[in-house]
């Protein structure tokens, strides 16, 4: 009966454990109540209730200055609340990036890398003793030790103690840290690296939590995928406040809207998020304005009946209807947003612009050819490449500012071109807002252009500063607004987007869908360019290629071309480069010898590990007379027997590779 409640003991211990894996699923690591935040009597926000689950992946919005990065500080500590409090589970790790996060360190960039897993070259190093001792010990020393070996060899395995270096050069490597300058001084790095390479360690961590304010900032295009990706897989719980939307697509899954007195909750990423939010805003305004008239409809009724003697009842019962009715607030939509419109005065010929077989660059050193290009009416082409590969020298090739080392541009019939300058050079630092639309529109009424400047958020007061007193996002928006009134039909942008904040930016990326007339435009924007482009024209040192459809189209096709080429440069690889194939191999060889040896140990111990429940059937049928019993018991004795036969055969198997 003893190993039958053993037995029984084992059963429950598993269910236990499968109860446990659907609990943890969803387990709390964080949770916020009534939280509130003040300065100097002004409240920033209050009531803030926010829960957070294991594998989270939360996305933060909210506008400008609704105090995103303050609630984060609030989450991990690094902040009081004014009211209200933040637990967290017990043991949880977390780590946070803040905006400006730096760290000093005396380290090398793989020293400071290498000491994230300390433990584990610890635990490493009492291995390798281990193993040195085995030759000195006999009898049951010898077999202690080895019991120790196995259970401590076995932990290191668990804890990623044969991947550690691996993982360190990954993520190395994802943050455009190459082999050579791993041992720089971190001290001798710049801020964008240092706030990269703390990121970077991080992910190394693996914390619980990992709370992340502008992550992107400091990272190039193709790093920032990397990053999407690796978060996607992320073992832990996020929680991330960032501009770049398409960034936010790729990895949230969770939405939360901060607003003054509330962090409103939406399933999905942050494009779902949107739809869902105008959704709700329009069901909250019709559900407000139904309301409004039924109040209306039932307070006339009692002016109108409260004193006649025949209906004074019913009035007073409409009265204790107004007086219990619960009142819907005004539907709060925030801040007003701009109102951008592009319009073209008069259409253009369908042949827009052609280019052939241009080359672009400075002092005849060619950037990127042969560059063609073939934009027709309507389009929207966005152009994307790689950092200092030719993209703004292009665009200012395309308008005149810099000549083409070969070839030149031919613009079609009727073609008005209109140029947004991501150096706002075009705008004057002594005007007044409001002059620097009038001295360029001199015969349009003062009117009109304050009404163009009202849709542009320039109001009241604000027209009368001066262009050198605005924010770099005031100074796109003003700038956007003198390019609106041009009225032209083809429009060249150079990082539109740049400075402005989300909602400038989706009202811009609105705008620019319902144009009538052709874009041609330059972006670092993922968002925006899935948005309003067409047509994707990818320079690189080899010339321009055209790809039809959005920026998700483009990835999706650089992918399968990419591939493409590996299957052909595969088949025909050149016999010179038997050498490094060999080297290649050899390396191959010695992780599958690893990998074989890791397999082996892995069959002892199952095997072990089956003998031994082999053993308590076998008591546990001799221990019992119930003949049912005996049948089930000896249905698992057979079933462990296959399981050995199969382990023992694969072992032999394996044994013989090694």
């Amino acid at each position: 009966m003893k190993m039958r409640s053993k037995w029984t003991a084992f059963l429950f211990s598993k269910i236990a454990v499968g109860i446990g894996i659907c609990y943890n699923r969803f387990m709390i690591i964080l949770q916020a109540n009534k939280i509130e935040r003040s300065f100097a009597g002004e409240v920033l926000f209050d009531n803030i209730n926010l829960q957070v689950d294991e594998r989270d992946r939360i996305a933060l919005v909210g506008k400008n200055g609704a105090g995103k990065s303050t609630l984060l500080k609030i989450l991990v500590g690094e902040e009081a609340p004014s009211a209200g409090e933040v637990n967290k589970k017990r043991d949880m790790s977390l780590s946070y990036l803040a905006q400006d996060s730096r760290f000093e360190s005396a380290n090398t960039i793989y020293d400071e890398m290498l000491y994230v897993f300390d433990d584990l070259r610890q635990q490493e190093q009492r291995l390798r003793q281990m193993e040195l001792s085995m030759g000195d010990l006999t009898g049951t020393d010898l077999e202690k030790l080895m019991t120790d070996y196995d259970r401590l060899s076995e932990d290191f395995r668990q804890a990623g103690g044969f991947t550690y270096e691996a993982d360190i050069r990954a993520i190395l490597n994802g943050f455009k840290f190459d082999e050579s300058m791993w041992q720089m001084k971190i001290e001798e790095l710049s801020g964008g690296q240092n706030t990269r390479l703390a990121l970077a360690k991080m992910l190394l961590e693996k914390p619980d939590l990992l709370v992340l304010d502008e992550p992107t900032n400091h990272l190039d295009i193709e790093t920032i995928a990397w990053l999407e990706n690796y978060l996607s897989n992320y073992s832990g719980a996020l929680i991330i406040v960032s501009h770049d939307r398409y960034f936010l697509d790729k990895v949230a899954t969770v939405t939360l809207d901060l607003t003054q007195h509330s962090l409103d909750h939406y399933v999905g990423n942050y494009s779902s998020f949107v739809q869902q939010k105008e959704q709700k805003l329009l069901t909250e305004a019709k559900n407000y304005e139904k309301q409004q008239k039924e109040i209306a409809a039932l307070e006339d009724f009692v002016n109108r009946n409260l004193v006649r003697a025949s209906t004074t009842k019913r009035a007073q019962s409409r009265r204790k209807q107004l007086e219990k009715m619960e009142r819907l607030d005004k539907p709060d939509r925030g801040s007003r947003s701009a109102n951008m419109t592009f319009r073209s005065a008069k259409p253009s010929g369908n042949v827009v612009l052609t280019i052939e077989d241009a080359a672009i660059g400075y002092d005849h050193q060619v950037l990127s050819e042969p560059i063609n290009l073939d934009i027709r009416k309507f389009n929207a082409v966005a152009i994307v490449g790689p950092n200092g590969i030719g993209k703004t020298t292009l665009i200012k090739s395309i308008v005149g500012q810099i000549p083409f080392i070969r070839g030149q541009e031919h613009l079609g019939a009727n073609v008005e071109l209109g140029y947004y300058d991501q150096t706002q050079s075009r705008l004057t630092p002594s005007n007044s807002v409001l002059d620097e639309l009038w001295n360029d529109f001199k015969l349009t009424p003062e009117v009109e252009i304050r009404n163009r400047l009202g849709a542009f958020l320039f109001s009241g007061d604000d027209v009368k500063k001066s262009v050198s007193m605005l924010s770099g996002g005031e100074r796109a928006r003003l700038l956007l607004a003198k390019l609106s009134m041009e009225n032209k039909n083809f429009l060249v942008l150079d990082e539109p987007t740049n400075h402005l904040d989300i909602d400038s930016k989706e009202v811009l990326e609105n705008a620019l869908i319902d144009f009538d007339g052709t874009l041609l435009f330059v972006s670092h924007d993922r968002y925006f360019i899935n948005r309003v482009a067409t047509q994707i024209i990818e320079l690189s040192d080899t010339g321009s290629t055209l790809y039809l459809g959005d920026y998700d189209y483009y990835l999706e096709k650089k992918a399968e071309l990419e591939a493409l080429r590996e299957e052909k440069a595969t088949a025909a690889e050149p016999a010179q480069s038997q050498p490094v194939t060999n080297y290649q191999l050899q390396k191959e060889t010695q992780k599958e010898a690893r990998k074989l040896a890791r397999r082996l140990e892995q069959l002892e111990a199952e095997i072990e590990e089956l003998e031994m429940q082999a053993t308590e059937l076998t008591t546990a049928m001799q221990e019992t007379n119930d003949a049912s019993e005996l049948m089930e018991l000896q249905q698992k004795l057979d079933q462990l027997t296959e399981q050995q036969e199969a382990a023992m055969t694969e072992w032999e198997e394996v044994a013989e590779q090694v």
